[in-house]
């Protein structure tokens, strides 16, 4: 259950990013440069946040971590796909 709830968060970060992505060229707006560092840093945070949690949260912050490690690893998957 736990991988699945990890695997969800990394399969929907990147998906909502490219979906906000495509509506705001179909909008017409330019993309913002620096998003795909943006995302990187902002992931790398969320997973020290998991890996610090990890260690020193119970059993009870399952679900906290779970949504942390799939945020952290959605954001670099999603800052992977701007780049290439």
């Amino acid at each position: 259950m736990r991988f699945l709830r990890i695997a969800l968060f990394t399969i929907l970060v990147p998906l909502l990013s490219t979906l906000s992505q495509q509506v705001s060229r179909a909008r017409g707006n330019e993309a913002v440069p620096g998003t795909a560092v943006a995302l990187c840093v902002v992931g790398g945070l969320f997973l020290v946040r998991a890996a610090v949690t990890e260690w020193g949260r119970g059993a009870e912050y399952a679900l906290q971590k779970d949504v942390l490690w799939g945020i952290g690893g959605g954001a670099l998957i999603a800052a992977a796909l701007q780049w290439l």
